[in-house]
């Protein structure tokens, strides 16, 4: 509609803001129409006029087979629209068309916005089916009739009441027709089975719709007042409402065709269901992070059990064993610990990489600095916690072999995400084309004489092996630095990000 707008008319900016509120709206008068809806705004020179949005009603058949946006036509061959532009009112006059052997109900709705038409909105009726109309459809039209005569004196839609249509209430959910008291004139079976299972025990008929609302759900502490009135139809809002059987969505629409409000409608839905799941996945999520503490507190508590032991070694080569145990815990637990704080088992690596360097750091501190370069990104918690131990064994081992004690140095960790593409996605039993790249240098001492990564090394490198191999089903290599020391190499498949 952007695009149409700005290429083809002279409205300015704000009016632009102005249709897009009304095309946000305007299912709910197709759907109380029964009717299709083609906005057309006339050219910048006036000769023609070019669609820019359509609505099909979700209440009845569809009278427009074919996609209506983007189309021309010339002033004149829709006398409809051209006295609805010029004369700044709802025009009805005129036979059905006949569409493809159908017959249409064509009517034309000014668009207005502080005094001036915008456009004009053709209401399309698809007469095939029609019959003698029931209370529930006579209810529907007279309300939709309410709301065009509304838009055409531009008090519909509301400013600054933007609805999100995917996320509130529509007319097929359940609807009510309150008089300008707030009197229920009428409640459609779906609205009415909605209050049913908030505990109303009567028909709605002739009941005060927000004092009937506030008995069936009490405020829970000082009485809500504006509960009441959101009830009864006084502004345009949107709320819910709990009671002891379920829980109900409101949105009220005052209606005012001639300036003053002779009623409103009150759109509603029952989401009793949807909240409960919502509970339960708000309880699921909240156990999740409470167990990641959990597990967290006690790799703690095994690091520091460790420790202990390790004191009362004798042994250095024991002392030695021990300490590398507790930083293998503490990596796992970082993992744990970022788990504990996130929504969904996706945790920011980079966060966990730094502190994986600083806590390896420590057993050369002052000497030999590391440093990370590039992005891990989010990657998920069955990648992330082997990838901060395989991570840990490959620091570790660079500071232990490539420097001499007290020498100085530098380990340089980089990592690169690639073959990722927007909204990719991991097919079931197809390997991910997002791969992770991560290189560890160091400048020390470099690989011992025919040394063979895949088949020697100490029990770090062995779990390197078996973690990335194995868990990750990535590739690991270890081969000398371009100028000195030693260059790893890890290819790792993740998730794409998203």
């Amino acid at each position: 509609m952007n695009d149409l707008v700005r290429q083809h008319t002279a409205l300015s900016e704000s009016d632009l803001e102005w249709l897009h509120l009304l095309v946000s709206e305007w299912q709910l008068l197709s759907d109380l129409s029964f009717a299709d809806l083609v906005l057309w705004v006339p050219t910048r020179d006036g000769t023609r006029y070019v669609s820019v949005a359509q609505m099909r009603p979700n209440t009845g058949p569809t009278s427009y087979q074919d996609d209506m946006v983007g189309h021309l036509v010339p002033r004149g061959r829709r006398p409809l629209l051209d006295a609805a532009l010029d004369e700044g009112r709802i025009v009805r006059e005129g036979d059905p068309e006949w569409r493809e052997e159908v017959p249409v109900r064509v009517e034309s709705i000014p668009v207005r916005r502080d005094g001036r038409v915008l456009g004009v909105i053709a209401r399309n009726t698809n007469l095939l089916t029609v019959r003698t109309p029931s209370r529930l459809e006579l209810t529907y039209l007279q309300s939709a009739s309410d709301l065009a005569q509304m838009i055409a004196a531009g008090s519909f839609p509301f400013p600054g009441q933007q609805v999100d249509m995917d996320a509130s209430p529509r007319v097929g959910d359940g609807l009510i027709r309150l008089d300008a008291d707030g009197v229920v004139q009428y409640a459609s079976p779906n609205a009415l089975s909605a209050y049913h299972r908030l505990g109303l025990a009567s028909d709605l008929v002739g009941h005060h719709l927000g004092r009937t609302t506030d008995e069936l759900a009490p405020a829970r502490g000082p009485v809500d007042e504006a509960m009441v009135k959101l009830a009864s139809g006084y502004a345009p809002r949107e709320t819910e409402v709990e009671g002891s059987g379920g829980v109900i969505q409101l949105r009220a629409i005052p209606l005012k065709p001639k300036g003053t409000r002779i009623g409103s409608l009150v759109l509603l839905r029952d989401v009793t269901e949807l909240r409960r799941r919502e509970r339960e996945l708000i309880t699921k999520d909240a156990t999740i992070r409470e167990i990641h503490h959990r597990v967290k507190n006690n790799l703690q508590t095994v690091a520091a059990l460790l420790r202990l032991q390790s004191r009362r070694m004798d042994s250095a080569q024991g002392r030695e064993a021990l300490d590398e145990a507790v930083r293998r815990v503490g990596s796992i637990a970082i993992v744990h610990e970022t788990l504990s704080q996130n929504l969904d088992e996706r945790v920011e690596f980079d966060e966990i990489a730094d502190r994986v360097l600083a806590m390896v750091a420590e057993i050369s501190p002052g000497k030999v600095v590391c440093r990370r370069t590039g992005k891990f990104g989010v990657l998920d918690a069955e990648v992330a916690t082997p990838l901060s131990m395989v991570l840990t064994e490959i620091l570790q081992n660079a500071l232990e072999h490539a420097f001499a004690p007290g020498e100085e140095g530098r380990v340089d960790v980089s990592a690169v995400r690639s073959g990722e593409s927007p909204g990719a996605k991991r097919r079931e039993g197809v390997r991910s084309d997002a791969r992770l790249m991560i290189t560890v240098q160091d400048d020390g001492r470099g690989l011992p004489e025919g040394f063979d990564p895949q088949r020697t090394g100490n029990l770090g490198l062995q779990i390197v092996r078996t973690l990335v191999e194995g868990e990750l089903g990535g590739g690991f290599d270890m081969v000398p630095a371009p100028v000195r020391g030693t260059r790893v190499l890890l290819d790792i498949p993740v998730e794409p990000q998203k």
